[in-house]
Parts: C-alpha cells; structure tokens; sequence
C-alpha cells in the first residue's frame, strides 16, 4: 500500500529524468592567448593556457594530450567537445575549430560552438560591481588600426546588436554613449580611450577563461543546441583578404 501511494505523489517516478552532466574538451585560439580545459560532472579539472601566439596548433595537439595521459582520461568518454568559433584571429580560429571538428567527427561527437564576444560579456559581468543601475557591455576584439569586432550586450549578457566590424571615431562613440552607461572590454577596448572622455565610458582590463566557456556551454548543452560539423565554420565578420602573388598571371 505504501508503495501505491508513493507512486500517485507528484509525478510518475519513471517520469523524472535524472539531468546529465556533460563531459566536455574546450579548445580557443581565437586570441593571442590560447585555452585547452576538461571538465567532468560540472567540474573543470584542467585548464591550460599559451600565449605564444604563433604556436597555437602545436600547443592545442599536445595539451589535450597531457591532460588525458595526467588525469587517465579517454576521449572517447567525453559527451561533447566546446569551441570557440570567433571572431578573431583568422588563423586562430582556423586552427581551433578544425581541432575541434576532428575529434567530434572521429568520436561520433556534438560540437558546440561559442562566441568569443559573448565570452568576454560574461567575464566581464562577474567584475562589474554595479547594482544601483541598468548599463551595457562593449565587447570588443582588435582587428586592426581603429577597427574592432564588437557586440552589445545588456547587463543579462542578452545581444543588444549583431557581431560586426565597426570603425571607432569619436562620433559613432557618442552615439553610443547616448543611451547610458558602457563597459567597454577586450582586446580593441583600448583604442577608445583617445576618442572618448565620459564618466559613463568605463573600461575593464579582462580575458575569459574555460570557467566562462564552461558556464556558456552548459547553458547550450541543456537546450542541445548543437553545430552541424558539415557546415559550422569561423566567425569571420569580414572576407579574409589575401595578397595575389605575384607568379600568377
């Protein structure tokens, strides 16, 4: 009878499903600065970094390689593998995500892809000491002279704007500035501060690591929002110019 009854409370037993916590491999080279990481059952047991920037496709190879031999573990065991899709280094991004697809492919895989502008909006929400007012986030990653790719975000790290490249002057800066309080952060951030003098215009000096990655794709691992490995590619924002050379006629 007891049995019974615990059966008719709530829901069916059998109809709660116990939520899986994913294995998952990061992979970013995006950036000057490099990131490899492994977490288990919500934990990050490795994470390693590199910034020597022209050695990124060496470094990725062999620190997935250590953290499996130090900690005795086999891809084979991982629910998913995460990378960073950009924007960034065009090279970077190239090494990163065929890295990435690769191991999905052979491993049978999920891939899942993350923004490197959405990295930095949520690394630099957990800095910003602000409580008393609404304001927004600028990520901003250099490309070049005084060109960025960047992205608003709101405080809820919710996209105000598409990622684009935008040519920093001082005009396009007050324009933004008219609707309240900026974050501006990431590796272009700097080039603003000869355009822009506001007391609304603040600027953190902050990278993401594998804990932001880490966060963010747990939050599309629940929704199983997923890359297609035939079709996902870099976030490149812009054609990718290339010198003709010279022999060709």
């Amino acid at each position: 009878m007891q049995f019974l009854i615990f059966l008719s409370l709530d829901q069916p037993i059998f109809a709660k499903q116990i939520k899986k916590v994913p294995k998952l491999l990061y992979i970013d080279t995006t950036g000057e600065i490099a990131l490899i990481g492994l977490s288990i059952q919500g934990q990050i047991i490795a994470q390693v970094k590199n910034e020597q920037t022209q050695n990124h496709a060496g470094f990725v190879q062999t620190s997935i390689q250590n953290i499996c031999t130090t900690h005795s573990f086999d891809l084979a065991e991982l629910d998913a593998i995460v990378v960073t899709l950009g924007p960034g280094s065009y090279t970077g991004m190239r090494v990163g995500l065929a890295s990435a697809k690769g191991i999905a492919y052979a491993l049978d895989k999920p891939l899942i892809g993350l923004s490197s502008l959405a990295l930095l909006a949520r690394a630099g929400k957990k800095q910003i000491n602000n409580t008393t007012g609404s304001y927004r986030i600028f990520s901003m990653i250099d490309a070049r002279r005084m060109e960025v790719f960047g992205a608003l975000y709101n405080q809820e790290e919710l996209a105000l704007t598409e990622e684009k490249a935008i040519i920093l002057d001082i005009a396009y800066l007050n324009s933004v500035l008219q609707d309240g309080p900026i974050y501006c952060l990431g590796s272009g951030a700097s080039k603003t501060l000869e355009l822009v003098q506001n007391e609304n215009w603040k600027m953190l000096d902050i990278q993401y690591s594998v804990e932001e990655m880490h966060e963010l794709a747990l939050i599309k691992w629940d929704k199983q929002d997923f890359e297609d490995l035939a079709y996902v590619g870099p976030t490149y924002i812009k054609e990718v110019y290339t010198i003709p050379s010279k022999q060709a006629k």
